[in-house]
């Protein structure tokens, strides 16, 4: 019995590779300053607006057990806490403190060398195009800023 032809290029495994080594090789780079890329994402967003947990939550699509283990550690850092909101009095946002943001710019730095040297891979008038198109792919119609690597469930 034959196997059915392939009419197209297996881009579903392709674009899983890609993202697991560049995944891979933002958690390296993030674990030389101390921070995973969770909590990067988590810092960024939290330094854009005043955001609660549930709210950055969904930003960085985490599940509640995660986010919560993610704040803790954060705040066990001294790089955000938890305060209650200005307009919403059962609500809790998270503040980044002067210490987080520092280390959010400093990881900010290096999530876009990563970014810069994985694109830099490709020529010079590819570049824009390729990030279209994986916006194209992945149903973004703008950057949807940083995001944290998702584990697998039960690993």
């Amino acid at each position: 019995m034959a196997a059915p032809e392939r009419t197209e290029r297996d881009i579903t495994g392709l674009l899983n590779m890609a993202g697991h080594v560049l995944s891979n090789r933002l958690g390296a780079a993030l674990a030389d300053v101390d921070l995973t890329p969770r909590m990067q994402c988590i810092l960024v967003h939290a330094l854009e607006e005043e955001r609660t947990q549930i709210q950055l939550a969904a930003l960085a699509d985490l599940d509640k057990t995660t986010m919560v283990s993610t704040v803790d550690e954060l705040e066990r850092r001294g790089l955000a806490e938890r305060r209650p909101s200005a307009t919403d009095r059962r609500a809790r946002i998270i503040a980044v403190t002067e210490k987080g943001r520092l280390a959010a710019e400093e990881g900010q730095r290096i999530v876009d060398q990563v970014h810069a040297s994985a694109l830099g891979t490709l020529p010079d008038e590819s570049r824009a195009a390729f990030v279209e198109a994986l916006g194209a792919l992945a149903g973004v119609s703008r950057d949807p800023g940083p995001q944290p690597i998702r584990r697998a469930r039960g690993r």
